[in-house]
């Protein structure tokens, strides 16, 4: 059974940094889309940045260019997102998910697979 569990979220202030981590376990991530989204109070979880397990291709929203980075390193079977110049608007619940089918990166509906999340809270 596929497993994500992220970790890494708190409290920082604007301007600050913080690197989220998804461990994946219970399957083989070969060709998956690993996903980042975010769901602030109130609103719709919003695609972040995806990245292939394999190959390395990466998208991300036009909202986290230039200051989210997402990376994967295959021997921990694990998903980062480092996110720099951290500002109040990027408040919200970040969650991992997991899809066998790249091409559906960008909806979070589509993906099969989705970790519980952990709180990012920027503070002005």
């Amino acid at each position: 059974q596929v497993q994500l569990v992220e970790s890494g979220g708190g409290v920082v202030q604007a301007g600050g940094s913080l690197r989220l981590s998804c461990a994946a376990s219970g399957h083989t991530f070969s060709n998956f889309a690993m996903g980042w989204f975010r769901q602030a109070p109130g609103k719709e979880h919003d695609f972040v940045a995806t990245i292939k397990w394999d190959g390395g291709m990466s998208y991300y929203a036009d909202s986290v260019k230039g200051r989210f980075n997402i990376s994967r390193d295959n021997a921990k079977d694990t998903i980062y997102l480092q996110m720099n110049s951290l500002k109040p608007e990027d408040t919200a619940v970040y969650y991992c998910a997991a899809d066998p089918v790249f091409s559906r990166w960008l909806f979070w509906h589509e993906y099969d697979y989705r970790g519980q999340g952990t709180q990012v809270t920027v503070s002005s």
